[in-house]
């Protein structure tokens, strides 16, 4: 990696990030007036339901569809599948998960396997990739980690949590208003019509969604309580370490040289524990603060281990 990209990502992308989120951190010392807890549901509900899918019908209409693009979320899912088999295998089949309870388990499955490609992945990858960086996160959200996280992610929750929920994935997954953004701009991208000014307006739109989520994630992380155990420790080195190192592998693997696309992917698979983690602990009755002080921890540590990941990668393909 160049001293020049090294600059420009730690000026334009780990310096604002590390800042929004201790703005999320220091909100609540301010503002006594509400929860943490309640702003953070309506702000999520919000990006959830305006902002987010405005920013992925504009990305999705304006992305470069082709094969290799397809590269990152095979590649992403793959990885993800990865960390969850072998956190279930970790937590299941040996001493590391003796004297655990059942949602305490749950939180480590889902924290070790899903991480946050889109509100960390978009501007890592553009800072990294330049605007052709952009399509990536939003690829990989939709093709790999929202279908496996309302897939395999509830199915988890709902088997290990302590709950009275009954849902079907296929419903929930359909109703996300993101899916509908994308969907739409994919099929006006595809369609060959020109609607720059509408795509624009949605872009600008959608424009608070990864400032917003990340001052929502540094409201989540209980940061009165980051103190590391033998259960985090076990799923940092998962999500952090062992599931790019199979990204990477499955990506050497592929036939020809390492791509941008391939590069990305394993990027994405190095992304710390996503927020959406929390969401499925509080609703299925997993372990929430287990799952908390592990996506602090691993948000913090990400910020070095993704430099790391990235300068392993330019020295591969130099």
């Amino acid at each position: 990696m160049s001293s020049d990209l090294a600059h420009e990502l730690l000026l334009k992308t780990l310096l604002p990030l590390a800042l929004l989120i201790a703005a999320g951190a220091i909100w609540p010392r301010w503002q006594s007036g509400l929860s943490p807890v309640v702003l953070r549901g309506e702000i999520s509900k919000l990006v959830l339901n305006f902002f987010a899918p405005m920013l992925f019908f504009a990305v999705a209409a304006t992305a470069t569809v082709d094969m290799a693009l397809v590269k990152v979320p095979l590649v992403l899912g793959a990885a993800t599948l990865f960390g969850l088999g072998l956190a279930a295998l970790a937590m299941f089949a040996t001493p590391l998960g003796r004297g655990l309870s059942c949602p305490a388990k749950g939180a480590i499955l889902l924290a070790a396997g899903f991480g946050n490609v889109l509100f960390f992945g978009y501007p890592f990858l553009t800072t990294v990739f330049g605007e052709s960086g952009a399509r990536y996160p939003f690829f990989a959200d939709m093709l790999a980690t929202t279908p496996l996280v309302w897939s395999l992610g509830v199915w988890i929750a709902f088997r290990c949590g302590k709950h009275s929920e009954r849902t079907s994935f296929l419903r929930v997954w359909l109703t996300l208003p993101p899916v509908w953004g994308f969907a739409a701009g994919l099929a006006l991208n595809l369609s060959g019509f020109n609607l720059t000014p509408l795509v624009e307006a949605a872009r600008w739109a959608g424009s608070p969604t990864i400032p917003l989520m990340l001052f929502v994630l540094g409201l989540t992380i209980p940061w009165h309580d980051l103190k590391p155990d033998r259960t985090v420790l076990i799923a940092l080195a998962i999500k952090l370490a062992l599931v790019p190192l199979f990204a990477l592998g499955v990506a050497l693997a592929w036939p020809g040289p390492l791509s941008e696309p391939l590069e990305a992917a394993v990027l994405e698979a190095a992304m710390p524990t996503m927020v959406m983690v929390i969401a499925l602990a509080d609703r299925f009755g997993l372990d929430a603060r287990l799952a908390g002080l592990i996506m602090g921890w691993s948000t913090l540590a990400g910020l070095v281990t993704l430099p790391l990941w990235l300068g392993l990668l330019k020295g591969i393909a130099s």
